[in-house]
């Protein structure tokens, strides 16, 4: 069989692209109901503008459970619940279902103790960790959720790589329609943005990655068989290092080199670790008041004094809160993506897709 490739971008619906990829993760083995659910945080991410975790990712994924290093269950399993702590094994499973259960299972221990602290172990790629504090956010608690990667970054002065850019989100509940979340990688730039570089053929700022020998680079290969540099220098790289521990050592699963490379044989379990917390704000204070302080408090820094220039004032999350409601509800997809999944609907047998070039299927003698 052989595909079109496609030379230009296109943009598609967001609900027909959620439909299509819920249909190739169906095709490749999941209920539909988990297959809707993945399909929807991939392109909730590419709403955002984070096409980095979105549906870029789909071939990676797929090729994973095809090969058996992701796990078509759709749940993790608990190994231990002491009051709000919980260790959970996610056996490899996609990182989207079992976030979202680590995450609901965190809020209700937060209702009874105040916080609830849920540690993963064998865990997968998890896509946005946004998503996960704004699920506990949306449900009156604070929401933190951190999770650790292969080796990635070098420490300040060393010369091989050994953190992650491990990221973290925290979101408060607000009563504002903008939420209030942070959400980063600890490294200058996400390794996904790179390997989007790369599969665009663009360049990357100097400031993002070394080569392998240390030496600064823009070229995207060069900076994917290199280092990522850490955000904030030795500030990125510690915080890094700490969320490595924890999210290994709670769940007495892998940190450091025991988490697999996400590109590397798609065979052998990526196998990182996963920790959510949440903080019921009803514990504390009134939850609508403290809703109403967040919600002013961010008020505040956008309606703050701007420098010279500078014509908008966003707080954390804004930016993507924006792109989502400027989108259209429709995703461009690059050109190379685009290929990629019209490549996977031939090979999984789906007849229609939402792009303007359909899939031609060639047959052999």
């Amino acid at each position: 069989m052989s595909v079109h490739v496609q030379s230009e971008a296109q943009t598609v619906s967001a609900a027909s692209l959620s439909e299509f990829v819920a249909r190739l993760f169906s095709a490749a083995g999941l209920s539909s109901v988990a297959a809707t659910a993945v399909a929807h945080s991939l392109v909730e991410a590419d709403l955002e503008g984070l096409s980095s975790h979105g549906v870029m990712l789909l071939d990676m994924y797929i090729d994973r459970l095809r090969k058996g290093s992701v796990s078509h269950n759709e749940t993790a399993s608990v190994i231990s619940e002491r009051q709000g702590a919980v260790v959970l094994d996610a056996g490899h499973a996609l990182g989207q279902l079992t976030g979202m259960q680590a995450m609901a299972l965190a809020v209700d221990k937060a209702r009874q103790f105040s916080a609830g602290i849920v540690s993963v172990r064998h865990g997968f790629h998890f896509g946005k960790a946004g998503q996960y504090s704004i699920q506990a956010a949306e449900a009156g608690c604070i929401g933190i959720a951190m999770c650790n990667t292969r080796p990635l970054m070098p420490a300040p002065g060393g010369a091989e790589r050994v953190v992650g850019n491990n990221p973290i989100a925290i979101a408060l509940p607000t009563a504002g329609a903008i939420p209030v979340v942070l959400d980063m990688a600890t490294s200058e730039a996400a390794m996904g943005k790179i390997r989007m570089a790369e599969k665009a053929k663009e360049t990357i700022p100097p400031t993002w990655a070394v080569t392998a020998q240390g030496e600064p680079t823009t070229n995207p290969s060069e900076a994917i068989a290199g280092m990522l540099l850490p955000s904030g220098g030795p500030k990125g790289f510690g915080l890094s290092f700490l969320i490595d521990l924890m999210c290994g050592l709670l769940s007495q699963g892998a940190s450091g080199s025991q988490v697999q490379p996400l590109y590397g044989d798609f065979s052998v379990p990526y196998d990182c670790s996963h920790l959510f917390i949440a903080i019921d704000v009803a514990h504390f204070c009134d939850i609508d008041w403290f809703r109403k302080q967040t919600a002013a408090a961010a008020e505040r820094i956008r309606n703050g004094r701007r420098a010279p220039g500078v014509e908008q004032l966003l707080t954390p999350g804004e930016p993507e809160w924006r792109r989502r409601e400027h989108s259209g509800d429709s995703v461009r997809l690059e050109p190379a993506v685009v290929t990629m999944l019209m490549r996977l609907a031939s090979e999984l047998g789906l007849k229609s897709t939402p792009f303007q070039t359909p899939v031609k299927e060639q047959r052999h003698a």
